[in-house]
């Protein structure tokens, strides 16, 4: 993937694809979820997944709300895989079995995330170790597909230690472990006090080698620094909201605003040379991780078009 990406700036490498906006949970923090929608029908689904095929995409993620409400989920999993392209799937973990993780081993699932933000369930969150550490159990001793396994510091977190906890978990259990660094409501900066840092730190050390170990851009959000990087989103990185429409980010959802099917190669280059307003505090690291193969070459020279002012968020 990472070979194919410095050969040619021509392709997406990267696309999140949303398959249903609703999720089982309700965490104080997230924007990226309702109560009510419905599931999006597997033909419309299976044409996203042809249509950035066709643009060469190496990579899509599904994530939500949550996917595992998705009724005939794993057979988009399996249509990904019938497209050559790697499939990934971030869940909070709650809806799986061993039932559900052998059908997604059937499916062909490459990588699984799961984002755990304590060790017991609060106000907050409820996505805690005490209450998945059954999930995680069935994932080590039946899942064929790679599972990373993310703890977070920031954002409203009681406890930061307890991303320590879960890190050691992960590792005991022989999945890899990283730590994500919770944004504002708009995707942007939210420093870390002194103690979020040290545990920040700790968990960094912790980690195992991996493409998501590129991510010093993290240490300048851990200070409370802006990071000056050239945001490809749009062109090396998609999100493709449940309306079939194309957008820089999950926190940045409203421009190109374009639907996939009418997205164009016109439209890949035009947003590889555009500059974003938001990216200097910018702390959606699967972004900064794309855009980092692009990050010594192409300097960017347009503006957003819709906007002199920055990006339009879609509350």
């Amino acid at each position: 993937m990472i070979a194919r990406g410095l050969l040619s700036t021509r392709h997406p490498i990267l696309a999140h694809l949303i398959p249903i906006r609703r999720c089982n949970l309700s965490c104080a923090y997230c924007n990226e979820y309702d109560t009510h929608s419905l599931a999006i029908p597997l033909p419309k689904l299976k044409a996203r997944v042809d249509r950035l095929a066709g643009f060469g995409i190496s990579v899509i993620t599904l994530s939500g709300g949550e996917p595992l409400l998705h009724p005939e989920l794993e057979q988009l999993i399996a249509h990904i895989r019938r497209r050559g392209v790697i499939a990934g799937l971030i869940t909070n973990g709650f809806l799986l079995n061993r039932k559900r993780i052998e059908r997604l081993n059937r499916a062909g699932l490459d990588h699984l995330q799961i984002s755990i933000d304590n060790v017991e369930p609060d106000e907050v969150s409820k996505k805690s170790l005490k209450t998945l550490d059954v999930r995680l159990q069935m994932l080590a001793e039946y899942a064929d597909f790679h599972v990373n396994i993310n703890s977070v510091v920031g954002g409203g977190i009681k406890n930061p230690e307890d991303a320590l906890a879960i890190g050691r978990r992960a590792l005991e259990l022989g999945f890899t472990s990283t730590v994500g660094i919770i944004h504002d409501g708009n995707g942007q900066l939210r420093p870390l006090n002194q103690r979020e840092r040290r545990v920040y730190r700790a968990m960094k050390a912790m980690e195992k080698t991996s493409y998501s170990r590129f991510n010093r851009f993290q240490e300048a959000i851990a200070d409370g620094r802006p990071n000056q990087w050239r945001c490809r989103a749009g062109a090396r990185y998609l999100y493709i909201c449940e309306d079939g429409l194309v957008h820089y980010c999950s926190q940045q959802r409203g421009y190109p605003g374009i639907r996939l099917e009418e997205y164009t190669w016109e439209d890949l280059r035009r947003e590889f040379y555009t500059e974003k307003t938001c990216a200097p505090t910018c702390t959606v690291s699967c972004v900064h991780q794309v855009s980092l193969i692009d990050a010594w070459r192409a300097p960017q020279t347009l503006r957003p078009e819709h906007s002199p002012d920055g990006l339009v968020q879609i509350e």
